[in-house]
Parts: C-alpha cells; structure tokens; sequence
C-alpha cells in the first residue's frame, strides 16, 4: 500500500467529524424528561420532510439548520425524535412532517445531505444526518415484520412496538463495502456504473450479503463487478450513508489479476489509473471525479496523495 501523507490522511471524511452531540440514549425512554427537555426553552427543534431540511447562510458566512424553540415548532402528535444534547445542556428534536414549513419571509432553503452536508457544521451535519436516517427507516417500515399489525413509535423515534405481537423493531442499517483497488504498480481501478454520465469515474462498492464478512463481501463485488480479484484488504474509515439507509465501510485492496472484465449490469467501464494517468485525465475534462460528501473521494484522496483537482483544473 501507498504510504498516505497526513494532511490528506487526516482530513476528515463527510458526515463523520465530531458533532458534539450527546445521543443520550438513557432518556429515549424516559416520558418525563423528554417531556421536560422539551418544553424547556433552550430546546431548540427541525423539521424533516423527504430527507431534506431548511438551511439558511448566517452572518458570518457559515450555513446552519433552521431550527426554533419547541412552542414555536409545527404541532405532531407522535413523529417526534429526541437527537440528544449538547454540551451546554441544549437538547435537540427533530419533527418528521410530510412537508417543510414555509419560510416565505426568510431566505431559508431545502436541502438534502448531499448538498447540505458539503456546507453545515459539524453539530448540524450530525443532527441531520440521524433525522434523515430515522425518517426514512419510519417511513419505511410502518409495519409489523411479524404479524402485519400497523407499529407504533417509542423511544423518542428509535423503536416502533407492535400492539398485536408485542414484537420491537429498531432502526435498521444496510452495511456496504467500498473500496479503492490497487494493482502490483499502484495504479487505481475505477469504474462507471452504467446509469453515470460520461466520465463519470468512482470506487467500486456493493451490500454485504447475508453470512459474509466484510472481508468477504470486497472480494466478491470486485470480482462481480470487474473481474479482478484481490488478497491482502485494508479497513480504512466508515461513513453512515442513509440513502436510504446505509453505512459505508471504506477499504482499501490489493489486487492479486489484474485483466479487467466488468459485469455490464452494474459498472459499465472499469479502467486502471496511474497518479499521472489520473491527474492528465482530471486537467483534461475527460475524468469526473467524485466529488461531495462521499467516502469514495477520500479514498482515492488517500492513494492519490493530495485533495482531488476540481474538473478541467490542474491537480
């Protein structure tokens, strides 16, 4: 493997820097608390809707959730989710809703993760980052797995309980390997999923399946994928990815063949990458490379050895 230099190494992968947000999972289950905690004035509240939030600029040129005290918040009688609180004691709850509240005095605007999360902080990253993952586990799964009965929501969004079976279910998480692969001359494959623009280049990824290691599971979708097998697997960093419910665990692999033969289903075109290789591609235009709050950028970072050029600069 390549020796990573620390400015890149260290920079932090998107959705994952240190919110300063204590989940305090002890007072999910806690009415009279969270009954407190919410009426307290302090408590400050968001709405989620379709994985997206109100964003607005701030004064000092940062971007912020749209947040308000909790008598100000829209009414929900049951769609309430405690996030956790802060180290000053400021508790935080999200209000999933089937639309955004209107903020037609204010130039607030809706966002998803993948925009939002390039421009909040730390502590608003965080917060959004779990609303959206428990929306879109709530909204998807309103339903006993058991016997069919309709749930009903506990622990401040984080159980729903069947009133027929008494069966708990929990917040469900699909793990996904992603991985940068490299050759005996450290050259980098990546391929183009069929339904990408032109150009448009990534890491290879996949679901683990069930009774696999992770280990396993890179193995198997390189192979599925392009063809190539790998040996020696390195785990490199993970990303929680609700999209609408993933975790992302990063790698980096070793090749052990190296004739490219990609499945045509999934990845359309799967090419090897030397850094020049890579770097004429990305001065040229001919290379898109991923960019945002993706895992996959950083893992090429890190082989690559410096931040990724932006399309048609020199890197």
């Amino acid at each position: 493997m390549s020796t990573f230099d620390n400015a890149t190494a260290d920079r932090p992968i998107g959705l994952t820097a240190p919110s300063g947000i204590d989940r305090a999972a002890h007072h999910r289950l806690d009415e009279a608390w969270l009954s407190a905690a919410w009426s307290h004035p302090t408590t400050r509240v968001f709405v989620v809707s379709g994985g997206q939030v109100l964003i607005d600029d701030t004064a000092d040129g940062g971007t912020e959730i749209v947040m308000t005290p909790a008598f100000e918040a829209p009414v929900t009688e049951t769609h309430r989710y405690f996030l956790g609180t802060d180290e000053d004691g400021v508790s935080y709850f999200a209000l999933q809703k089937d639309s955004l509240p209107g903020r037609m005095d204010q130039p607030a605007r809706p966002a998803g993760l993948r925009e939002a999360g390039l421009l909040l902080g730390p502590r608003d990253a965080g917060l959004m980052v779990h609303a959206v993952a428990l929306e879109n586990w709530q909204r998807l799964h309103r339903f006993c797995s058991r016997c069919g009965e309709r749930t009903v929501i506990a622990a401040a969004g984080h159980i729903r309980r069947c009133p027929a079976c008494g069966a708990e279910h929990y917040p469900r998480t699909d793990p996904a390997v992603i991985m940068l692969v490299t050759d005996d001359q450290d050259r980098a494959l990546l391929g183009r999923q069929v339904h990408w623009p032109e150009g448009r280049f990534s890491t290879l990824a996949g679901f683990v399946e069930p009774g696999e290691s992770i280990e396993q599971s890179v193995a198997r979708e390189v192979f599925e994928e392009a063809g190539i097998t790998v040996g020696e697997v390195e785990y490199i960093a993970s990303q929680p990815w609700p999209f609408p419910s993933s975790l992302m665990l990063g790698f980096m692999a070793r090749a052990t063949s190296f004739e490219i033969n990609v499945d045509g289903e999934e990845i359309e075109e799967a090419r090897w990458f030397s850094r020049e290789d890579l770097k004429a591609a990305f001065e040229s235009g001919e290379i898109l490379p991923p960019f945002g709050i993706s895992i996959a950028a950083r893992l090429i970072e890190l082989w690559y050895g410096k931040p990724l050029p932006k399309p048609g600069s020199v890197g």
